[in-house]
């Protein structure tokens, strides 16, 4: 597992080849055993286009009998890939798998693939309205719905700061990151944590989205380019490789939402991956709810009377980055991590995603 969360030059199949470069060092796997490389991106546009999956696993030294295919979820794009590759996994279709994603945000940004044709239809537009979806105006809508205030959220914002600087401090994120040059320099530690920041510095910036608003660029996820892997077995298959799993997929879901406020799907998502795993909340030790704003994360956890303690320990994207594409395999390395380190039985993933849809995911550790 490797993870990459700041600004860099190189180009996408590189940073996605990257990572896989060091699951085989770090795992010790012949590449040639794995049967698919399914990769999460978002922005398939540019340099992002052309099945990068596949670009990925060629620029990596791959054999060329590993196949490679790309997945588009939105922001849960790589949470899905985890989850696509364990239905094959299951089913005898893989034995070994690799699941992942990317985004380079500075090389390709957000809208890139918009910018050729708009892609709500007239159908779509008759049912909700001539107005594109606006993940902004979505978390603006949460943030009434639920009450939550300015200061609230740049409280939020805060916390993943600081949880993110300490965690970095006491070297719990150097068995997952790998490394990266990039800019004639060395990259090792994710450069969008910021230290010293209060609440009351945070009070001086401007609403994003709409006037007099809450949402500002701080209690928001920020744009970054990153890469993350997660490499699944089958039981057998690990035996085989002389290797002993972290985890398992326990339970697995998606659910679909409205498109607008179009970030309220980890609730029932959540709701759902309970229900069908027949734990309780009780039981998760940790959970990964991602940072897209802050007061997806906020909304969620009033709903459920979550303590927020339990909530992205180790900080979440407001500091740590959502390159769209790869942040599910990078929440899903840390939890897994964390849940190492903590020894917690059940850890909880879930994740807002354009459209209005969500992925929730429990692991259990082995």
């Amino acid at each position: 597992m490797a993870k990459r969360t700041a600004p860099c030059r190189r180009s996408t199949a590189d940073l996605s080849a990257h990572v896989l470069d060091h699951l085989v060092e770090r795992t010790g796997i012949d590449p040639a055993i794995v049967d698919d490389v399914v990769w999460g991106c978002v922005g398939q546009v540019g340099e992002q286009t052309f099945d990068i999956a596949r670009t990925a696993v060629l620029s990596a030294g791959w054999p060329e009998s590993v196949p490679g295919t790309t997945v588009d979820r939105q922001c849960g794009s790589s949470q899905q890939a985890v989850h696509f590759a364990a239905a094959g996994l299951i089913s005898g279709q893989y034995d070994v798998a690799v699941a992942g994603g990317v985004e380079s945000m500075s090389r390709i940004p957000m809208g890139s693939a918009q910018a050729t044709g708009n892609p709500f239809g007239p159908r779509y537009t008759e049912r909700y309205g001539p107005e594109a979806p606006n993940q902004g105006i979505g978390a603006e809508m949460i943030a009434d719905k639920w009450a939550l205030s300015r200061h609230q959220l740049d409280e939020f914002a805060i916390s993943s700061h600081e949880r993110a600087a300490a965690a970095t401090d006491a070297g719990l994120f150097a068995t997952e990151i790998a490394a990266i040059e990039a800019d004639v320099r060395t990259v090792g530690v994710d450069e969008g944590i910021r230290r010293g920041g209060t609440v009351e510095k945070l009070a001086g910036l401007q609403p994003a989205f709409r006037e007099n608003g809450r949402v500002t660029a701080a209690n928001a996820s920020q744009i970054s380019d990153g890469s993350a892997a997660l490499l699944m077995m089958t039981s057998a298959a690990a035996a085989k490789a002389g290797l002993t799993p972290l985890a398992r997929v326990h339970t697995a879901v998606v659910v679909g939402s409205a498109p607008m406020p179009m970030l309220t799907g980890p609730i029932p998502a959540t709701q759902k991956a309970l229900t069908r795993s027949g734990l309780s909340l009780d039981d998760i030790g940790v959970f990964e709810v991602n940072e897209a704003f802050a007061s997806v994360v906020l909304a969620w956890a009033a709903e459920f009377d979550v303590d927020l303690a339990k909530v992205n320990p180790l900080g979440g994207a407001i500091a740590l980055g959502h390159p769209l594409g790869g942040s599910g395999a990078r929440l899903m390395t840390t939890m897994l991590h964390h849940m190492r380190t903590e020894n917690i039985r059940y850890g909880m993933q879930t994740m807002c995603e354009g459209g209005g849809q969500a992925n929730a995911t429990i692991l259990e550790l082995l």
